[in-house]
Order: C-alpha cells, then structure tokens, then sequence
C-alpha cells in the first residue's frame, strides 16, 4: 500500500542517559504538569492568591494524581497484570498507563487536603486550575503517539496513523495506519482549554463553575474519543469502562454548573484566608511595603528636620533680637580713676 500522506509515528520513544533510559511518554507528562503550574500560578495570583499556596497545592495534589492514575488504570486493566497470561507491570509507569480519571480523583483529594491546610477555598482553586489542567492533557497525549499506543480503528485517510507492526492489535496486523485518537484528543483538549480561558475573561466565572465545565467539555470529548479505540477495555455493555466513566463526568459536571448558576452567583472576592484583596495596580492596601504609605512617612520624615530646624532658627532671631538690645542700652558710668 503506498502511502501517499499519512501520520508516521517516531522511531524511538526515549533516549538513555546513562544507566538511566529516559522515556518521552514521561517528558509529556512532566511538561504539561509545568504548564499547569505555570498559567494555574499566574491566574490564582490573579485572584489574589499567595504564590506559595499554589507550590503546597502542587506537592500534595500531584504526588497523589499521579498514584490515582496508575492504580486506576491498572483495576481498569486487571488481566494485563494479574492473573493468567498476564504480562504487564503494575509498577512499570513508564511503558504508558495513566488514567486521567484516576489523576482528578487522587489528585482533587490532595488538592482538598492542601486547600485546607494553607487557608484556600478550594472551588476557587479548582476555577483557576482548569484552563491549565486541560492544557496539560492535550500535552499528554503526545506520550501515547511516541508509544505507538491508544489508537483508533483503521484509518487509510490523510490523518491515518502508521503504526509499527508489533504495536498493532493480533487481528489487525495487516492494517498499516489508524485513526490517530491521540491527536483528536490533543486537539479537543487544546481547544477546551482555549475556550474555558475566554468563558472566564468574558464572564469572570467563579465559585467552582470554570472547572464543572471543564468536566463537562472533557467528558463529552472523551466520551466520544474513547468509543473509537481498539486497545482491550472491560465492557459496560456496548460501553467501554472509560466511556461509562466520561459519561459520569460530563453529567455531573453539567448537573453541578447548572445549580452553581442559580444558588452560587457571582465570583470570590477572597479566595483565601489570611490574603487580601488587591488595588487595582496590585498593590496590597495593607501592605507595609504600600508606595502610599512609604511616601506618607517619608513626607512626614522629611518635615520632621525642617520643623527643627524653623525652631532652632527662630531661637536664633530671638537670641541676636536679645543681644541687639543689650549693646543699645546705656551702660552706667564708670567712676574716675584717682
């Protein structure tokens, strides 16, 4: 079959560097964890956050996310790790395998227990994580294209995907390319992320509203997506596991924005405790380091010398007043000398 334009997958999936063999898969997730981190950072400062608040969120949420999405993915693939005929590796994250479902489950949990150390509420948090986190899984992706992994049906279309024939499935191992689900999902993902970005710029959305939408546009993209992989999934009826578990989320989150918009108007003021609000120009009113003040007490020191200083002068007038009037009185005659 002569490809004519087709998508060719990489050669390689990571590199060694040294004993150590890097693979690219965790490369993608690393750099979408530092987006997030990065625009999460940006607009909860935004808010009104402390910074370090984002960094304890961070360590907490994680950590966490990324044990949930391992082991999520594993109880969603029991056979390929237990049992008869078994052949994966529970342990070895690296060769791919992490849930994304399992990651906001773990990770929502770290990230309430964090929100409740540092004084964060939490819904305010979730708002300004959304954008990002979106972000992040469009990034994420690209691990499952440098693994030859997670793809679609046949595909002999200009998007097919060429994959090698160890990674094809038993029953397709004449089928040389294949609907790239990795780059649909990219792209849905990067375009929800741009869209939650703008819904937030243009109607200020708060109090957990931005990120109940961010489940119903990640839900329904992976709903839909899912329904077109050939990877083995345990089935719920003509559903996959993950679409039941899409479907859930997108329910749920259209469910929760619908009842935020009518019992959770508005927008937090303060988004957490011990943090104040903002001017304007970022400058914090209670600050010592406020411009307004310093410039107050610099005044007020700066007049200080000067009031001193009219004083001491005007003890001096009075003293040269006082001397003056002492050389123009007559002085009493001295008596003859004999």
């Amino acid at each position: 079959m002569d490809l004519l334009l087709s998508i060719p997958s990489p050669s390689i999936n990571g590199f060694q560097l040294g004993p150590v063999k890097i693979h690219f898969y965790a490369l993608c997730i690393l750099a979408g964890i530092v987006l997030a981190y990065w625009l999460t950072s940006r607009r909860w400062q935004a808010r009104g956050g402390r910074p370090q608040t984002v960094e304890t969120i961070v360590m907490w949420a994680v950590p966490l996310g990324i044990i949930g999405s391992r082991v999520y993915h594993v109880v969603t693939h029991w056979g390929d790790y237990f049992g008869e005929g078994a052949r994966g590796n529970p342990w070895a994250i690296w060769e791919g395998g992490l849930a994304i479902f399992g990651a906001i489950i773990f990770g929502a949990l770290g990230a309430a227990i964090a929100a409740r150390i540092t004084g964060a509420k939490l819904s305010a948090f979730a708002d300004a994580l959304a954008p990002g986190l979106i972000l992040a899984q469009a990034i994420g992706r690209l691990g499952n294209w440098f693994n030859q992994e997670l793809f679609g049906g046949p595909d002999d279309g200009p998007l097919g995907l060429e994959i090698e024939p160890q990674y094809r499935p038993a029953d397709m191992k004449d089928v040389e390319t294949f609907q790239p689900t990795f780059l649909y999902e990219l792209s849905w993902n990067l375009a929800g992320g741009l869209l939650l970005l703008w819904l937030d710029r243009k109607f200020a959305l708060g109090k957990g509203k931005l990120f109940t939408l961010y489940l119903v546009i990640y839900g329904t993209g992976r709903f839909v997506i899912e329904g077109i992989r050939t990877d083995p999934s345990y089935m719920w009826g003509p559903l996959r596991t993950n679409q039941v578990t899409a479907l859930v989320i997108a329910v749920i989150g259209l469910v929760l924005f619908l009842l935020f918009l009518k019992f959770r108007p508005g927008r937090e003021e303060v988004v957490e405790i011990g943090a104040t609000e903002t001017t304007t120009d970022g400058a914090d009113p209670d600050s010592e380091d406020d411009p307004a003040v310093e410039t107050a007490d610099d005044s007020a020191a700066e007049s200080e010398p000067a009031e001193e200083a009219e004083t001491e002068g005007e003890q001096a007038d009075a003293t040269d007043t006082d001397a003056e009037g002492d050389a123009t009185e007559p002085r009493p005659e001295e008596p003859a000398k004999d």
